[in-house]
């Protein structure tokens, strides 16, 4: 996608072939800074800050910190702890744990003067891969909203409600509940977004918007609150958004707040879609309500707000009272029953396990 004209993934390898240049993503939408990352312990840090985040661009980085730690010390010691080290950045985006074991995997019976090269081999691999699947995601969520404009008039607009950042900023390339309403856009549909500003980290407000102005796609952000006023009067068209793991079953962990989004959008009669990349599936879990780690992030998230001063400063501030206790959950899980559908890279299926296994029978992970 593009930076003021500029194209750019969200994570490449720098000039120089060994060190990983990321976009921070806790400086948008105020200011673009690119970052390298030369160690094992950078790339960890950058899960951890969150200067990338979204389960695709987190397996991702996962997988160059993986390479990162063979370019400095090939051994089996050192696999083992870059494994153990990233594993434990984040615990709920299932795409770290599945980049981290297909990397491992390919690595652990390699000799050590040969697994660097492999490394950064297979996390370009993984990459690539992530841009081939959103960009299918897109083509087949077009379709949908393709089918909604076909029942409006030609000048009518679409309009989408969106929750977090599952654009391209999440992913490596196009986003993921994104990819479709950039494909609509490319396509001459016109479409809208509405975009839930995202408290506590506000990834609505900050990079979703940013990114579809980068794009041109007509937006407007809303308070998280404001999504189901806004279906009761008939201005939702549907929802569409990311997850960070996905059920056998159907289940779907997203950010914090996206449960009440689909609850309305069930009593309003608003369809509700996410859109995920297979390796977001974990066959392991059927009851994400119960099975699902829901990361507890630090408290001043939520005391704290950071932004832009009028002399141009950025700065945080202070929005409760001091030594105010917060809870900051950063996910919950929408239950199956509450999702119109799964919008994927082989196609739209029913949330449940029968519509992902019809899609992915050939998955070697829906038997295990």
């Amino acid at each position: 996608m593009n930076v003021d004209g500029t194209p750019y993934r969200t994570i490449w390898l720098a000039e120089d072939g060994w060190a990983v240049e990321i976009i921070d993503q806790t400086r948008l939408p105020h200011a673009f800074v690119t970052r390298r990352l030369e160690t094992l312990e950078d790339a960890a840090r950058a899960i951890t800050d969150m200067q990338v985040r979204g389960a695709p661009l987190i397996g991702a980085t996962a997988a160059y910190g993986m390479a990162l730690a063979m370019h400095a010390d090939a051994s089996d010691g050192s696999l083992g702890h870059a494994y153990d080290t990233l594993l434990g950045t984040r615990p709920t985006a299932v795409n770290l744990r599945w980049a981290l074991d297909g990397m491992r995997e390919t690595l652990a019976t390699l000799s050590a003067n040969t697994r660097a090269g492999s490394a950064y081999a297979a996390a370009v691999r993984v990459c690539d891969e992530d841009v081939d699947i959103c960009s299918a995601i897109g083509d087949h969520g077009l379709g949908l909203i393709r089918d909604i404009h076909d029942t409006k008039e030609e000048s009518e607009t679409v309009n989408v409600l969106t929750h977090c950042n599952a654009g391209w900023l999440a992913t490596v390339d196009w986003g993921t509940a994104l990819a479709p309403i950039y494909k609509a856009h490319d396509a001459g549909i016109p479409v809208h977004v509405w975009v839930d500003e995202t408290r506590p980290r506000n990834q609505g407000a900050s990079l979703t918007a940013w990114e579809l102005g980068q794009h041109g796609v007509p937006h407007t952000l809303i308070v998280d609150n404001a999504g189901g006023h806004l279906m009761q009067h008939g201005k939702v068209d549907l929802c569409i958004t990311g997850t960070d793991r996905t059920t056998a079953s159907g289940d779907v962990c997203n950010k914090i707040g996206t449960y009440l989004k689909a609850l309305a959008a069930d009593d309003t009669g608003v369809p509700f879609y996410v859109a995920l990349p297979s390796p977001t599936i974990d066959w392991t879990l059927d009851d994400g309500v119960r099975d699902i780690p829901i990361e507890e992030r630090d408290g001043a998230e939520v005391t704290r707000m950071s932004g832009r001063t009028g002399d141009g400063s950025v700065t945080s501030v202070a929005i409760a009272p001091d030594d105010c206790p917060a809870a900051n959950y950063a996910f919950d899980v929408t239950p199956a029953r509450l999702v119109s559908g799964l919008i994927t890279e082989r196609g739209v299926c029913a949330a449940t396990r029968e519509g992902l296994s019809n899609l992915f029978s050939d998955d070697k992970a829906v038997t295990t």
